[in-house]
């Protein structure tokens, strides 16, 4: 009988190497899977060490979904039996398992909550309050056109180098989820920013002349958390009275939103965002309804 906590690790190490996902989806699905079998231990009244898979079946995963339900939201539930069926899955290909006990589990029924984003001018007054005073400053003026001009997300701008910029030709290169490569188009006023930040690091630095070094340092000259970006974009919008707090993705959504308000094709959005489902873009058109249903009072001759 095969212990299950050996056989999470198993599978934990196949995603990171075979299916290349970054540490911190790593992390998640690992937090997810050692909680469920946890869990598990005390339904069957079993040290975690001795919970072997076999022991394993559709009213054990059951159990653990209704005791989620005591503390978690129908969202997050989702998410962890998602990592509870992915597991099964991957323990059914290896021939460890003959059938997937989670596959027929359903997911809680959820509503898609509709992305939180900045309206144009709220965008723009954000955007055109970062003052140019100090070499911070220029990075921190950098990062938010960038992540509104390219709709990156956060994960993806700090992870990027200083040779994955082509000032040429318009465009920067991200490694997405997945560790999936994509090239995306960014806006003339991100680059313009972007090469005044990187000429002031390196005259008052000396720092910026490594092509394969972090395109965005912190005061350490070292490269910039996901965290520090939060904090950047937090400080920026309590300083020019934002109606909102604004968090790194919104960023990501007002980019999405904008663009679809515009006459953008969902399709094209879909490749900017480096979305695999045309189902995860979809959920734009939901905010840009209020458009839709402007234009047609306006437009219809007989509404």
């Amino acid at each position: 009988m095969s212990p299950v906590i050996s056989l999470v690790r198993y599978f934990i190490e196949a995603l990171s190497s075979e299916k290349g996902y970054s540490a911190n989806t790593c992390r998640a699905y690992a937090h997810d899977l050692e909680e469920f079998v946890s869990c598990s231990a005390v339904f069957l009244q079993k040290d975690i060490q001795d919970v072997a898979i076999e022991l394993l079946d559709a009213l054990t995963i059951r159990q653990h979904i209704g005791y989620l339900y005591k503390a978690n939201t129908k969202t997050s539930i989702g998410r962890k039996l998602s990592a509870i069926r992915s597991f099964f899955r991957f323990l059914v290909r290896q021939g460890i398992l003959d059938a997937n006990p989670a596959e027929m589990i359903p997911n809680p029924r959820t509503e898609s909550p509709i992305p939180v984003f900045l309206p144009i001018d709220e965008m723009f007054r954000l955007l055109d309050s970062v003052s140019a005073d100090s070499l911070s400053d220029l990075r921190d003026r950098s990062i938010l056109e960038m992540l509104y001009s390219a709709g990156v997300r956060v994960s993806e701008l700090t992870a990027m180098n200083v040779h994955d910029v082509d000032f040429d030709q318009s465009v920067i290169r991200v490694r997405g989820k997945g560790n999936r490569e994509r090239v995306t188009p960014v806006g003339k006023k991100a680059l313009a920013a972007l090469k005044t930040y990187r000429e002031c690091l390196i005259r008052q630095a000396g720092k910026g002349f490594d092509e394969n070094g972090p395109l965005f340092l912190n005061l350490r000259n070292s490269r910039l958390t996901s965290r520090s970006v939060a904090r950047i974009l937090d400080k920026w919008a309590m300083k020019c009275g934002l109606s909102m707090p604004v968090f790194p993705h919104a960023m990501r959504h007002s980019f999405a939103t904008h663009l679809l308000d515009s006459g953008a094709d969902l399709r094209i959005v879909q490749e900017l965002l480096g979305h695999q489902r045309l189902s995860t873009t979809q959920k734009y058109t939901h905010v840009t309804m209020d458009k839709l249903m402007e234009t047609y009072d306006k437009a219809h001759p007989r509404k």
